[in-house]
Order: structure tokens, then C-alpha cells, then sequence
């Protein structure tokens, strides 16, 4: 497998507990892989890590060839990788509306002009079904309408990677299906890399090309969520359902459709 994003040794540690102690990993470009793994274990922190949100104790991190630092500084020039995150907790803004939240990016970083970052928006909202919203603040949406909106912020721009911490967190059954949709639908379309962290197994790996399972700071099994039955299933026992992992997904097929 070609890495576009390459971990070697990874560490970081808070006070006298060690999080993370030798992370090793490499994720294919236009992939989504899938980190799971018990609450607390340093799910999210590997997240910030590979978003430079924090700075690892040892190891490294490359995006394309480049240390992770480096190709950040180089993004805007187009010589870097793009980045974005959606944090488990919304990060939205209250003083902005729905459609100034998921505009923000555009308006700051990009050189298109009100008009079309008034259409870019628009065109998001209607595929969040927020049209109706887009004047509403934060305080006056759904949980669920909130983590619609980061979505859409994390994804306004296009972006090469995007980072996900729980997309699907508080939502309804129905609310996690039409995100896990989504994210299929914009990865297809737009050819991101995705990593997850998320708790909704099986479900999450329907739209999961790899699995990294975190344990005890490090990696204990990464592949094909089919071979979690076969190369995984003891040591996960208990942790994971038992699912017929390999079957074929409905979300992948409509993607492809």
C-alpha cells in the first residue's frame, strides 16, 4: 500500500501517563480508515497529533512525503496538504448563524467572492437538509442540527484530509446513517482522506476501507474490517458485536451507483 500518510514511532504523553507509545501507521490516499478502541484510550489525541493540534513527544508524522508540520505551512501555497477537522464537540461559533458557520473557512481562507461562497453554502445546506436553519444560531439548533453544521464547516473547502472525532455522536439512528452517507458521498466526489474515531460499530465500517484498533498506546490490529473475524475476534471479544463484518455495505453500493 502507497502511504500518503506515514506514522513512525509515535508518542505523547501527559504527566506520568503515556497515551501514546509507538504509534505505527500508514494510511492510503483516498481511503477511510476507521480508529476504534475503549473510551479514554487516546483516540483523540492521535487525531490532534496528526492535525498538529499537539505535539507529539517522539516520532513523526508525514503527509505526502512532507513532515506534517511543513506540509501545513505549505498548504496555502498549494505545495502542502489541506487539512480539516471536526471536533466531537461541534466548535461552532454562537454568534454566527448556521450559514456563517459552515462559510467561515471560505471567508477566511479562500479567494472565491461573496457570490460564490454564497452558493458553495448553499449548496452544503441543502445537502445537510438545513436550508430552513441556515439564519438559526447554534443555540437554537437540534444536537443533532449542530453536528450537521460542523460537518458541513469541515467540509466547505474541499479539503485533501479531514479529520473526524465521533461525526455521528448524539445523533439518531437515521441522523448517523445520512452522515456516514455523506462523508461516502463527499469522499467519492471530492477524493479527501478520511479518518474516524467513532463508537458505532458495527455500522461505522461499512464505509471503512481499514480498521486501526487502539489498545494499551498502540496499535494492536490494522486491516480490512472483514478480517477483524478472523485475525482479531478473540482479542476483541467483548469490545466489537458479533457481525457479519464482510457483508456487502449498502452505503458503498449506493455510493457507487
Amino acid at each position: 500500500m502507497d502511504s500518503f500518510l506515514k506514522i513512525r514511532g509515535l508518542n505523547k504523553h501527559f504527566g506520568d501517563k503515556r497515551v501514546l507509545d509507538g504509534i505505527d501507521l500508514d494510511v492510503a490516499a483516498a481511503s477511510v480508515t476507521t480508529i476504534i478502541g475503549k473510551s479514554g484510550i487516546g483516540k483523540s489525541v492521535l487525531l490532534k497529533c496528526i492535525a498538529n493540534l499537539l505535539q507529539p513527544d517522539a516520532g513523526t508524522i508525514e503527509l505526502d512525503g512532507q513532515a506534517i508540520s511543513q506540509s501545513r505551512r505549505n498548504a496555502q501555497s498549494d505545495a502542502g496538504v489541506s487539512f480539516s477537522y471536526m471536533f466531537q464537540n461541534n466548535a461552532l461559533f454562537d454568534s454566527l448563524t448556521a450559514f456563517e458557520n459552515v462559510a467561515l473557512p471560505l471567508c477566511e481562507a479562500s479567494k472565491l467572492n461573496k457570490a460564490e461562497i454564497e452558493e458553495r453554502v448553499d449548496e452544503m445546506l441543502v445537502h445537510l437538509e438545513l436550508s430552513d436553519s441556515a439564519d438559526r444560531y447554534p443555540g437554537e439548533l437540534s444536537g443533532g442540527m449542530k453536528k450537521r453544521v460542523a460537518l458541513g464547516r469541515a467540509l466547505i473547502t474541499k479539503p485533501q484530509v479531514v479529520l473526524f472525532d465521533e461525526p455521528t455522536t448524539g445523533l439518531d439512528p437515521e441522523r448517523k446513517f445520512s452522515v456516514f452517507e455523506m462523508i461516502v458521498d463527499y469522499r467519492e466526489r471530492f477524493g479527501f482522506t478520511a479518518l474516524l474515531v467513532s463508537h458505532d460499530i458495527p455500522e461505522v465500517f461499512e464505509i471503512s476501507d481499514r480498521v486501526a484498533w487502539l489498545d494499551e498506546g498502540r496499535i494492536k490490529f490494522f486491516g480490512k474490517p472483514e478480517e477483524l473475524n478472523t485475525d482479531a475476534q478473540s482479542a476483541l471479544s467483548g469490545f466489537l458485536s458479533k457481525a457479519n463484518y464482510g457483508r456487502k455495505s449498502s452505503l458503498m453500493n449506493g455510493a457507487n451507483e
